[in-house]
C-alpha cells in the first residue's frame, strides 16, 4: 500500500465519521449522555482502524511520518478529547441555578486558557504552521530531552505516538469546546448571540439616524475600547448586532457635525 492510498483511506474514515456524528448531534438535543457515550465508541474504534493500517505500514520517508502524526490522527484523537470532555461536563455540571451553571462553564473555559498559556511555545509553533522542529515532535521515537515532555510519554504506545501529536489534537479539541462552552454560557443568560453566526436576536427598530446619533455620541466619548476604534468598525458591529444596515452613514455624520 502507497502512502498516497493510506492516507486517502484516512481521509475517506474521518469523513464518515464526521457524518456519523453529525447524525448522533442533531438527535441529541437534550444532551443525552448515551448519545456522547455512542460518539465516544464511534471514534474509538475509528481509531482501532486507524491504528491497524499504521501498523502494517512503513513510511517510505520522514515527510509522510510527519504528515501523518501532524495532519491526519490529531484530527481523529481530537474528536475523541472533545466528547469525552464534554460528556464529563454535562454529567457533572450542577443543578444549582443559572449563576452557579454559569461559573461552573467559565471555570471551563479559563482551564482551557490555562493549558494554552502552559504550552505556549509549542501552541504558537502549530498556529504558525513552522516545520522547523517538525523530525523531533512528529517522528516516533525521536524527541529531544533538552525539549519539554509530557511526563506521560511512556504511557503511549510508541508505534502509534509521538511526542507532540496529542498536543495537536488537544488544541484542536479545545477550539471545539471553547465553543460549546461559550454556546452554554450565552444560552444561560438568554442572549443566544453564537460569536460563530450572523444572526442576533435584538432587531433595531428606531430610525437609522437615531441609532447613528447615538453611536456617534458614544464614540466621540470614547466609550468603546477606550477611543481606541475605528468609527466604522463600531457601525459595522453594531449592525450585525441589531441585524440592520446603517447605509451611507457618513453623511449623517455629517449633518451631526454642522450643527
Amino acid at each position: 500500500m502507497t502512502a498516497k492510498l493510506l492516507f486517502r483511506k484516512c481521509e475517506k474514515l474521518y469523513a464518515g465519521l464526521l457524518m456519523t456524528l453529525e447524525k448522533i448531534e442533531t438527535s441529541n438535543t437534550d444532551g443525552d449522555a448515551g448519545q456522547y457515550e455512542k460518539a465516544l465508541m464511534d471514534i474509538d474504534l475509528a481509531i482501532r482502524q486507524l491504528k491497524a493500517w499504521v501498523s502494517l505500514y512503513t513510511f517510505a520517508s520522514v515527510a509522510e511520518e510527519v504528515y501523518f502524526f501532524r495532519e491526519i490522527k490529531p484530527k481523529f484523537t481530537a474528536l475523541f478529547i472533545y466528547y469525552a470532555k464534554v460528556l464529563a461536563t454535562e454529567a457533572a455540571k450542577p443543578n444549582a441555578g443559572q449563576y452557579a451553571l454559569k461559573e461552573y462553564y467559565e471555570y471551563e473555559l479559563k482551564d482551557l486558557k490555562r493549558f494554552t498559556d502552559e504550552h505556549q511555545d509549542f501552541y504558537e509553533y502549530y498556529r504558525r504552521k513552522a516545520t522547523y522542529l517538525d523530525e523531533k515532535y512528529f517522528v516516533r521515537n525521536q524527541f529531544d530531552f533538552k525539549m519539554r515532555i509530557d511526563a506521560n510519554l511512556y504511557n503511549y504506545d510508541q508505534d502509534f505516538a509521538t511526542s507532540h501529536d496529542h498536543l495537536v489534537a488537544q488544541i484542536l479539541a479545545h477550539d471545539r469546546l471553547e465553543k460549546h462552552f461559550l454556546t452554554a454560557i450565552y444560552t444561560i443568560e438568554g442572549y443566544y448571540y453564537d460569536k460563530f453566526s450572523d444572526k442576533s436576536p435584538l432587531t433595531w427598530s428606531g430610525s437609522k439616524s437615531a441609532l447613528i446619533e447615538l453611536l456617534y455620541a458614544l464614540h466621540v466619548t470614547q466609550s468603546f475600547n477606550g477611543g481606541n476604534i475605528d468609527f466604522s468598525e463600531t457601525v459595522r458591529f453594531i449592525e450585525k448586532s441589531f441585524n440592520t444596515e446603517l447605509g451611507n452613514f457618513y453623511k449623517r455624520l455629517h449633518e451631526i457635525r454642522n450643527r
